[in-house]
């Protein structure tokens, strides 16, 4: 069914027309802009009223309009570019009865071009006196009101270009984000490593406990699968000798959907031959710091509910110390499965199937009263081997693996080993998870045989992490929720008739 147009958008449709049969395209072409509002700003602030009327410096901008004061003859508007907004005077007496005509027709939301030279109102606000006004694009739809804005939640993520229109602080989040990411690339290549693409599409599920997108290649007649981690191809890459590689890429995992969770997001691992777990902890510390002081110029931010100081330096514990801190078990003591298992059912913790394992009681026990209570800056480390199937296991205690979480605000943040390249133990840990997916976990993993042959071949000795960026960004732009970082987040389809 066709949609009904309302009244303000048959008005819009009208003016389009008139300028049209004015010999002006409605939709505009190419406009050679020169200047940006902020460094207009950031440039002239200083001078004064009579500076500016004296030297008449030039400049071209191109932007939205954001508000209109009609007045006769001579009126003001505001337009907003990529930097930020900056208010225009436009007289007839400066630009003649047709091009003043032609922006009386103009609307909110319409997009012009403005040449004119730099001025300050008698209030003091840096304005360009408009001396050629070019039409360029005829908003068919009017924007939200101007003290509402994009209020609902869904929509302002479904229609994140009247978000960025409307809402200053998501246009800042998407102009930080490339930042922090050039920022991590740079501090990383500065250290010798080299960044590298690898397949999304693939044929088995590994380097990660996830479930899967699946889909189909025609021409091979193959089911395959999204990639659910990168790890697996950037550790033959350090079997070839690359010795220190990273990867930021799109990664899918088919589950639920929270303020921290969205089934596709970036992604980075990185892997350092002859490094371990303690200098995956120091280059992520030094990382982060590097974020706050050169991209965002502090230290503390907001981040879920928390204050988190980035300066000082970060805890470091135990798993099992982590517990007993918090409930007087003592896991780091030999212990049965027996022994675990009622322990966990006087604690009302629930085990499946699958988890009858003292390690993997260990885990439930830190999920359910240790993680939450991380909130600075936190590696946790020593997991139990169990649910760490592709990690080196610790020489003193084998039961656990040199493994470490970064917990911030109570939740995980990164993810890092060192890394097992023992082929023999890797293929027996590859045939335990196998056991485990028949006893019904969707998350196990596959066996690699291909990658077990790699190890054959030598992996050198390494550390390797894996950083949720979205997290990361959330953080680092005191956002709530996932989809805030994100431009176009994962969204049901809405029937389009009614809209």
């Amino acid at each position: 069914m066709e949609r009904k147009l309302t009244d303000q958008e048959l008005v819009r449709r009208e003016k389009m027309n008139k300028i049209r049969e004015a010999g002006i395209d409605p939709f505009g072409s190419r406009f050679d802009r020169t200047d940006f509002a902020s460094d207009i700003k950031e440039k002239y602030e200083s001078f004064s009223h009579e500076e500016l009327e004296e030297k008449q410096y030039p400049v071209k901008v191109a932007g939205r309009i954001m508000f209109i004061r009609k007045m006769g003859k001579a009126s003001f508007f505001t337009i907003k570019d990529k930097t930020g907004k900056i208010q225009i005077y436009i007289s007839i007496n400066d630009i003649g009865d047709e091009a003043y005509t032609l922006f009386k027709s103009a609307d909110i939301g319409d997009i012009v071009g403005v040449s004119g030279y730099i001025m300050k109102t008698q209030t003091g606000e840096m304005t360009i006196k408009c001396l050629e006004y070019t039409h360029l694009v005829k908003a068919l739809r009017p924007l939200p009101e101007k003290f509402h804005g994009l209020t609902d939640v869904e929509e302002r993520y479904r229609r994140r270009y009247v978000d960025l229109i409307m809402n200053d602080e998501s246009m800042k989040i998407a102009i930080m984000r490339p930042k922090i990411i050039r920022c991590i690339r740079n501090f990383l290549d500065n250290q010798g490593f080299v960044e590298v693409e690898t397949p999304i599409l693939t044929t088995l599920l590994t380097g990660a406990s996830a479930r899967p997108f699946t889909t189909h290649h025609n021409t091979q007649d193959l089911d395959m699968y999204l990639r659910i981690a990168l790890e697996l191809n950037l550790k033959r890459l350090l079997v070839g000798g690359m010795e220190s590689v990273y990867e930021i890429g799109r990664t899918f995992r088919n589950e639920g959907m929270d303020p921290q969770h969205n089934p596709e997001f970036t992604m980075m691992e990185l892997y350092q031959a002859y490094s371990n777990l303690e200098g995956m902890m120091d280059l992520t510390e030094n990382m982060y710091k590097k974020i706050a002081n050169d991209v965002c110029g502090k230290t503390t931010f907001k981040y879920l509910g928390y204050e988190v100081d980035l300066s000082k330096e970060w805890k470091r514990i135990s798993m099992v110390d982590a517990i007993k801190e918090v409930t007087g078990i003592d896991f780091s003591k030999e212990m049965s499965v027996e022994e675990a298992l009622s322990l966990a059912a006087k604690h009302e913790i629930t085990v499946e199937d699958h988890e009858h394992t003292t390690g993997h009681i260990i885990n439930l026990f830190f999920e359910k009263y240790v993680e939450e209570t991380l909130i600075q800056p936190t590696f946790l480390y020593g997991h139990p081997v169990e649910i760490s199937p592709l990690t080196k296991r610790n020489p003193e205690d084998p039961r656990f693996v040199d493994r470490f979480e970064l917990f911030i605000s109570g939740h995980e943040c990164a993810n890092a080993y060192t890394e097992l390249n023992d082929p023999i133990d890797q293929l027996s840990r590859f045939e335990d998870q196998l056991k485990e997916k028949e006893l019904g976990n969707e998350e196990a993993n596959d066996i690699d045989y291909d990658f077990v042959e790699a190890l054959e071949y030598g992996m050198p000795p390494a550390g390797g992490i894996g950083y949720g960026i979205d997290r990361l960004i959330m953080l680092f732009t005191e956002s709530e929720s996932i989809r805030d970082v994100l431009l176009f987040p994962t969204m049901k389809p809405i029937n389009k008739t009614e809209n």
